[in-house]
């Protein structure tokens, strides 16, 4: 697999972003992280075939489920003002997966396609959701490196290389409180349910057989049975975080599908 032809930093108005690779523009929407950093292996072989950007989300504690998805509206719409017109592939992991179909009901005209991976139209455990914002503000938020430790099991496919789980702990110390905290108040009232019939743009759905932090298959199975062109494929032996496992390639999945498109 080659490495993208072009990688650098950039700017389009006020979005920090990264940008890698030539061809159709594929955005990349991190999860709870916010950082976009855990699609460090992805990037690369997805660069062969697309025009990567990553889109890190604000550390804002004021920041709505509407103010992301217009932010990446405009993000969208300068690239492809940059670029000639044209619509994007969207693909979001987890909480980017839920900002991903909350963009695709809102702006369906911008996007050639979606791409979600171990997400979910609404979180089902409320009780959870709610208490775990008002944890993390008691817990130090120089702790979280180690609780992240102890929840290993339930994020990390049973494969996950050493060197990616340090990688991955090394990366997520950029973490930032505000916005991790702010994104879980988010999910609270993020239910998309009842909308998934509205979305017609066609998805690829990949779900974890071993994820254990959501039950990523049975949700990608409802939300495939709602989306008129929507797929679902299990992704065996793979949890919750699978995008930095040394024998996940993101691009596999999605070249095959995007061809049977055409």
């Amino acid at each position: 697999m080659s490495h993208p032809s072009s990688q650098h930093n950039g700017t389009i108005a006020h979005h920090p972003y990264d940008e890698y690779g030539r061809g159709p523009t594929l955005i990349l929407v991190p999860g709870l992280d916010g950082t976009a950093l855990l699609f460090y292996r992805q990037v690369p072989l997805l660069g062969s075939r697309f025009h990567v950007l990553t889109f890190p989300l604000p550390d804002d504690p004021r920041c709505t489920m509407d103010s992301l998805v217009d932010d990446l509206r405009q993000l969208i719409e300068e690239v492809v003002e940059q670029r000639g017109h044209e619509r994007v592939l969207l693909c979001g992991e987890s909480f980017g997966g839920a900002l991903s179909l909350s963009f695709a009901l809102a702006y369906p005209q911008l996007l050639l396609g979606l791409v979600i991976i171990n997400s979910f139209p609404v979180v089902r455990r409320r009780l959870r959701l709610s208490l775990a914002p008002r944890l993390l503000r008691i817990v130090p938020w120089a702790a979280m490196p180690l609780v992240r430790r102890f929840t290993e099991s339930r994020l990390h496919s049973p494969h996950t290389l050493a060197v990616d789980l340090a990688e991955f702990h090394e990366r997520t110390r950029s973490i930032g409180r505000d916005g991790y905290i702010r994104r879980l108040e988010i999910l609270q009232t993020y239910d998309v349910r009842n909308q998934l019939g509205r979305i017609r743009t066609p998805t690829l759905l990949l779900a974890g057989d071993l994820d254990h932090l959501v039950p990523s298959v049975k949700e990608a199975r409802f939300m495939a049975s709602r989306m008129p062109h929507a797929v679902f494929q299990i992704l065996r032996g793979y949890g919750h975080v699978c995008l930095i496992n040394h024998d996940f390639n993101l691009l596999d999945r999605i070249v095959p599908w995007l061809d049977s498109l055409q």
